[in-house]
């Protein structure tokens, strides 16, 4: 399986995706790593370039600091993020992060992805998540922690991909009691998926990241084996996995299959499905 991945990412990834699955699976330097996601980094410490691949263009964007934080996150340079912090401070000084911001309405991104600076949960809760598994502290983590809380109390109905950032943020936020006493409530909301393609949505393994994650409660040990099972089986013959929504654009059809095939080894991995 292994080695059927390595074979599809050095045939069609960036070197950003070849990088760290060097660094997870064949001993790769973390240094080698960062310096591939620093390439994507401007001048106000946010992150741009299509780093994330629905949000072509330069301009800094909070889904490019979130894939810069999650890949920190893999490879443990918590240092990394000061850059982010700062540019989030000066832009979202509220705590509170949008889907997009309007600096880019110029620049090519996938239909459903705002450039309205409209704060909100989907957003906030990764980022916030990805900042505390960093182990980073400050006022705006603090604020965007406030903010997240608020919202996820508030929350009668959501959308799968809400959901998932909520389950991300109380798998990582320092007050466990409350995360678990949230994490329950999540799991009776009613999910919308309107506005999704047919077929669209997240298997349980997307809300339950990891063994330890608060959202496995809302699945049997059946459920999740059975997703696992499938997520295992769900290699291509090229040896890459696919990802479960449109590609916009031909380009981001094998930038999301490299980070859809890294994703599926740590998540088989995290689960001693493979070593």
């Amino acid at each position: 399986m292994i080695e059927q991945a390595r074979t599809f990412l050095w045939h069609n990834a960036r070197t950003l995706e070849q990088r760290l699955f060097e660094h997870a699976f064949d001993g790769g330097s973390e240094d080698a790593v960062v310096r591939a996601v620093l390439a994507y980094r401007n001048d106000d410490g946010g992150y741009g370039y299509g780093l994330e691949p629905d949000h072509r263009g330069p301009t800094s964007q909070p889904l490019h600091a979130l894939r810069a934080l999650q890949i920190f996150g893999e490879v443990g340079t918590p240092e990394q993020a000061e850059s982010i912090v700062t540019w989030l401070t000066n832009t979202c000084p509220d705590g509170s992060v949008p889907f997009g911001m309007s600096t880019s309405k110029d620049h090519p991104k996938a239909p459903w992805v705002a450039a309205d600076d409209q704060g909100g949960l989907l957003l906030t809760s990764q980022i916030a998540a990805a900042l505390h598994a960093l182990e980073v502290t400050g006022p705006w983590l603090d604020r965007a922690t406030d903010y997240c809380w608020l919202h996820i109390d508030q929350l009668q109905e959501t959308h799968p991909y809400e959901l998932r950032g909520a389950a991300m943020f109380l798998d990582e936020v320092p007050d466990r009691a409350r995360a678990e006493l949230a994490a329950e409530k999540l799991k009776h909301l009613t999910q919308s998926t309107e506005g999704y393609a047919e077929g669209e949505g997240l298997d349980p393994h997307e809300f339950a990241r990891k063994p330890t994650s608060l959202a496995r409660a809302w699945f049997t040990e059946e459920e999740l084996e059975k997703d696992l099972s499938a997520l295992e089986q769900g290699q291509q013959e090229d040896g890459g996995w696919n990802f479960g929504f449109p590609a916009f654009t031909p380009v981001v059809d094998f930038e999301w299959r490299s980070i859809a095939t890294v994703d599926a080894l740590l998540t088989l991995r995290r689960y001693g499905r493979i070593s």
